[in-house]
């Protein structure tokens, strides 16, 4: 089995920060990449940043310049720093873990949700 453990979601002013973390745990072989997701309410989940083994990133449009996320490999641990905060950035972040369980056995794995609420 494998857990993803989030913590870091609160509430904050616009225009400020927040760090996210997820632990992965559990039967892990390797992790290919790891990402951060987030869900508004009535509105689908949508990406916000993923990063793989080798550290190469990629951000949703509407956080470039604003969130950055980094990795510890050694720790199987993801983070997730949100500067400028605004409203629009609501949402139930979720982490996300693609990895090996095996040599030749890989899944998508999911944290429980965090919640983030910026006030205006």
């Amino acid at each position: 089995q494998v857990q993803l453990v989030e913590s870091g979601g609160g509430l904050v002013q616009s225009g400020g920060s927040l760090r996210l973390s997820c632990a992965a745990s559990g039967s892990i072989f390797s992790i290919i990449a790891m990402g951060w997701y987030r869900q508004a309410p009535g509105k689908q989940r949508e990406l916000v940043a993923t990063i793989n083994s080798g550290h190469s990133v990629n951000y949703a449009d509407a956080v470039k310049g604003r969130f950055t996320i980094s990795r510890d490999n050694a720790q199987n641990t993801a983070y997730l720093q949100m500067n400028s905060l605004k409203p629009e950035d609501t949402a139930v972040y979720y982490c996300n873990a693609r990895l090996y369980t095996s040599i030749s056995s890989w899944d998508d794995y999911w944290g429980q949700g965090t919640q983030v609420t910026v006030s205006s």
